[in-house]
């Protein structure tokens, strides 16, 4: 199975200073592409037994395997082929196929495709020093309708939505689909704090990232998410640690998904506790908690976090984007190890 060419266009992220919102911006954007890079070959695995007799303990970047046994991408589907809602291209032959790995082109270091969207909205703030609706969304169907530039096979349901919907006639700024999964909420600590960075005050970079995420993700339980972890990093860049700003929550039970007892399982090894008290799964209800555990749990200690985050399998990969987000944006990115910062590949395929 032959690979598609790399994109070479690279993300860059200011480098790490002494002013506090860039340090913090920093820290949030690289922990949010690390996370979702070193979970990458896994995602998905729902058996950290297997996961574990396949790749060992992840520790390092790697390539993805050729095979996915677990893989459910054969019972995925999306019909559109006109070239103005084609978002497959060259990787529809794949679809509906058993075995296939979700990410089966790309190479060690490399994001999956909503990290790559994070990078194309990162991109335009540092560019234009704001953030526009119009330019992303123009940017965003561009991207997705040049699939052989991010190379990534699997598209979730919230992009297939997207343009089914506007197949139907629907307008680009009213495309969303309902929505309920983490993947939704990779952008929003990393981009309120790329605003906050370039000199917006706080409740106008909250209100941008609600319009950014809405784009895609529709609904009440995104919104909830989004106000949950804008609250959080708010918090942080005002100065507070993350212990501190997730046990202030627990104790007051305010916010959505940081609710629980969350405080009481982090005595509890992470094996007893993802894929037992929390699913692995995608669904807010369930991953967002869980991510506030690794959080709350290994809050001084990225690197045991994201590995541990990624050999729990399930959606790592989104799962791990917030959680490094979470615990770059206090500690900036010098909380993560220096192997992980010169192996990220974080391309940027150019608009069309």
């Amino acid at each position: 199975m032959a690979g598609l060419p790399a994109a070479p266009y690279l993300l860059t992220v200011p480098t790490t200073t002494n002013h506090n919102p860039l340090r913090a911006y920093a820290g949030a954007a690289t922990g949010a592409f690390i996370g979702d890079a070193l979970a990458m070959p896994a995602h998905w695995y729902y058996d950290p037994r297997e996961l574990a007799r396949t790749f060992g303990r992840i520790e390092t970047y790697q390539d993805p395997p050729r095979v996915h046994p677990g893989s459910i991408l054969w019972r995925s589907r999306y019909e559109p082929t006109e070239p103005a809602y084609d978002i497959l291209g060259s990787q529809r032959r794949y679809w509906g196929v058993r075995g296939v790995h979700y990410h089966q082109f790309l190479t060690a270091g490399e994001n999956t495709l909503n990290l790559k969207l994070l990078a194309l909205v990162l991109n335009q703030v540092m560019e234009h020093g704001e953030y526009s609706r119009e330019r992303f969304i123009n940017a965003y169907q561009s991207f997705m309708l040049s699939p052989d530039d991010h190379r990534d096979t699997y598209i979730e349901e919230c992009h297939r939505g997207f343009f089914e919907n506007l197949r139907r006639g629907m307008q680009p700024d009213r495309a969303a689909v309902e929505e309920k999964h983490i993947g939704g909420m990779v952008a929003v600590i990393p981009l309120y704090a790329a605003l906050r960075a370039v000199g917006h005050d706080h409740d106008a970079s909250a209100a941008a990232v609600q319009t950014h995420v809405a784009i895609t993700h529709a609904g009440e339980r995104v919104g909830d998410g989004v106000r949950t972890l804008v609250t959080l990093a708010r918090e942080l860049l005002d100065g507070t640690g993350l212990a501190d700003a997730l046990r202030h929550h627990l104790d007051r039970q305010d916010l959505a998904y940081l609710q629980g007892p969350i405080a009481r399982l982090i005595a509890e090894p992470v094996n007893a506790v993802l894929g037992r008290r929390y699913s692995t799964a995608c669904y807010l209800e369930e991953s967002l908690p869980a991510t506030f555990y690794l959080a709350l749990k290994f809050a001084d200690d990225a690197r045991s976090a994201l590995i541990e985050n990624t050999m729990a399998g399930g959606d790592n990969c989104h799962r791990g984007a917030v959680l490094g987000a979470l615990l770059g944006l206090r500690r900036g990115a010098d909380a993560f190890p220096h192997e992980w910062h010169s192996g990220l590949v974080a391309n940027v395929p150019t608009p069309v």
